[in-house]
């Protein structure tokens, strides 16, 4: 599958990217860093750990990365995931995480097929 193709696939915005972007070759080069980024798995420590603080830094870092790249169906859970820990308070983000989770495990997945 190739990038155009993945984006498809998960929903993503690929013509605006290209637009910021200008190549689809830009485009594949930064998609696929964002398999080894690390916000992700902060997210999930932080949360994992009771820290607020920390887990609105990912949530908000992840929700921007996803911006950036038009992963529009990430950005979306992350981007209401954010919101709710703005404040700082975990209560009830578990069903926004899973969400997140969700999105995350199908948008690598497509990722890592891109040939």
């Amino acid at each position: 599958m190739n990038i155009r193709e993945c984006y498809d696939t998960i929903g993503a915005d690929f013509e605006d990217v290209l637009g910021r972007l200008g190549s689809e070759s830009l485009i594949q080069r930064f998609a696929l860093k964002f398999i080894d980024d690390g916000s992700y798995n902060e997210l999930t420590e932080a949360l994992a750990e009771k820290n607020a603080e920390k887990a609105f830094r990912a949530a908000h870092t992840l929700k921007g990365i996803c911006l950036n790249l038009g992963l529009k169906n990430l950005y979306t859970v992350s981007s209401d995931l954010t919101e709710k820990l703005r404040g700082r308070e975990l209560d009830g983000y578990e069903a926004l995480y899973e969400k997140v989770s969700e999105q995350y495990k199908i948008t690598v997945n497509a990722l890592k097929s891109v040939e």
